[in-house]
């Protein structure tokens, strides 16, 4: 029996960024997939890095790590939220990725002696890998998100792609764009110019959208509907309106009510099926419902973008603090906290008792670390429960030696190169790397399989005592100093299968609610279907604090 055509879904963001393509991407992978249709996701970022791991959080937005290793852009993570389950290297490309692969090809000569070209070769690697990472999932279905706006000359090769696509398949390949409809609060009246443009040049790329996705702070009225269906050339039914709305989560059932998903078969003539978005409706209606307020701190280095705060560094921190919160029948209260504020005047850390829970996530270099470490002595002495991911970890190790340990001058390896109290120390394999600034994708990273102690909150919180948890990052707690942690009463709950390296560490359930630090990310295995045990764990306690 033949094999059915592949399906593909391009998605395109029109006007400006940070509309709502991956949420929308994920939206329509959530419901085609509650219609029982094996579906899979891409990211094709337009950057010349050949993955996102050295992208500046505060610029780009969260760094987000795969089971294989591969460092991505945070739209990975949503696709994984939704889809719940585990995507790989396979579903991420940039520019840089795609032309390291093309010269890579030509310098083995597999080109066989032909001029290589821009056009057609980057976008045929463009399709190959579309088509491969299709083949690898066993999708019926591929969503693929085309990162920025059309318009920008960085997504033209991919553009290319997906015209070039609508031309081999075409009863196979649809295009959606996701447009913002501004409106000014002078004008008092929701415009549809600019998304009249996008589209506009969309077409001048030789792409007609199949479907217009219009975000706007409010629903699009029927004039609307009808401007943009005459002007972008398109039915009105094909406009799908998408009002902000409280939590990401409503989006699959919203859409569905706009029978989008229905839609989408008939354009890509699969079989209409009845949807099962049970388990979609019942988390949306719950999250309407709650009412009772958990309010969570989290203290980091990468919220200030010029003057506005940026909270996309810590997107997967945040989602996963939501999934343990709507569980727990909470609803989060986020509050950003530059350490910054807490190492210029360490008095500040007393407004930490407002706190019902503190977070302190992951990060890099010396900026804003004391402070910091102020508000974990503050967290641990007046027992407000505190996770600690990665670097929020370390930190933890730092400020317990110091205050606990005995020893005052214990720092990281990280800041203070040639201290012989380096509680946290660099990775022998990482040194070599660092002297040969070998930096791009060569951290410890991805998924590595780690033991618990029994009897600990970490193996209660997973009821379990093997887990397999991802990671990004150089540094590890000091071997030589473990002995002198636990003797002052520190517990190392987790560890590697050969118990060289600490994965997870925390004070006594006797001596405090919940003081946690996990050296892995858990907020990158959490869903919202099935919350992350270490946050819902985390979240139980600060319940308790209300």
């Amino acid at each position: 029996m033949a094999e059915k055509n592949k399906k593909y879904i391009f998605v395109t963001g029109g006007v400006m960024s940070g509309v709502g393509k991956g949420t929308t991407c994920s939206s329509i992978i959530a419901i085609l997939k509650a219609k029982g249709y094996k579906v899979t996701a891409m990211k094709i970022d337009p950057y010349v890095n050949v993955d996102a791991g050295t992208m500046n959080p505060t610029e780009h937005g969260e760094v987000f790590v795969l089971d294989d290793g591969m460092e991505c852009d945070q739209d990975m993570g949503n696709y994984e939220r939704f889809l719940e389950s585990d995507l790989s290297s396979a579903n991420y490309m940039t520019t840089g990725s795609v032309y390291q692969t093309v010269i890579e090809r030509e310098r083995a000569l597999k080109y066989r002696g032909k001029c290589v070209e821009v056009v057609p070769h980057i976008p045929l690697e463009v399709i190959k890998r579309i088509e491969s990472a299709t083949k690898k999932a066993k999708a019926e279905v591929c969503v693929i998100e085309i990162g920025g706006t059309v318009g920008e000359y960085q997504n033209i090769l991919f553009l290319e792609a997906a015209r070039m696509m609508k031309i081999k398949y075409p009863k196979d390949v649809l295009v959606a764009m996701v447009s913002y409809l501004p409106i000014p609060d002078k004008v008092g009246e929701m415009k549809t110019k600019p998304t009249q443009y996008a589209v506009r040049t969309l077409n001048s790329g030789g792409i007609q959208p199949d479907f217009i996705i219009a975000r706007a702070e409010r629903p699009l009225d029927q004039k609307r509907k009808e401007k943009i269906a005459t002007f972008c050339n398109i039915k009105e039914e094909d406009v799908i309106s998408a009002p902000d709305v409280e939590s990401v989560y409503h989006l699959p059932v919203n859409f569905e009510k706009d029978k989008i998903g229905q839609m989408i078969l008939t354009k890509l003539e699969l079989k209409k099926v009845d949807n099962n978005m049970k388990k979609w409706n019942q988390l949306s209606d719950k999250i309407k419902k709650i009412n009772k307020i958990v309010n969570i701190a989290v203290i980091g280095k990468y919220f200030s973008t010029g003057e506005f705060v940026l909270s996309d560094s810590y997107i997967s921190v945040i989602e996963a603090i939501k999934h343990g919160s709507y569980n727990n029948n909470l609803k989060p209260k986020l509050t950003w906290i530059d350490s910054i504020t807490y190492e210029k005047n360490p008095s500040k850390v007393e407004e930490l008792k407002n706190y019902d829970g503190i977070v302190v996530p992951g990060g890099f270099g010396e900026r804003g670390i004391e402070g910091i470490i102020n508000a974990i002595n503050f967290a641990r002495k007046e027992k407000i429960p505190y996770l600690g991911l990665c670097y929020g970890m370390q930190l933890a190790v730092i400020e317990f030696a110091r205050n606990m340990a005995g020893l005052t001058r214990a720092t990281t390896r990280e800041v203070k190169e040639n201290s012989r109290y380096a509680v946290i120390d660099i990775m022998p394999e990482q040194m070599k790397k660092m002297k040969t600034k070998d930096y791009g994708g060569t951290m410890r990273l991805g998924s590595y399989k780690a033991l618990l102690k029994k009897g600990t909150i970490a193996a209660k919180a997973y009821n379990d005592t093997v887990i397999h948890e991802r990671h990004r990052h150089r540094y590890e707690v000091n071997p030589k100093f473990i002995k002198d942690l636990e003797k002052a009463g520190l517990v190392f709950s987790g560890f590697s299968p050969d118990r060289k390296l600490m994965e997870i560490m925390e004070l006594p359930k006797a001596y405090h609610p919940f003081f946690v630090g996990t050296q892995f990310h858990p907020e990158f295995k959490s869903r919202p279907l099935s919350p992350h045990p270490i946050f819902n764990e985390f979240i139980k306690v600060a319940k308790e604090q209300i």
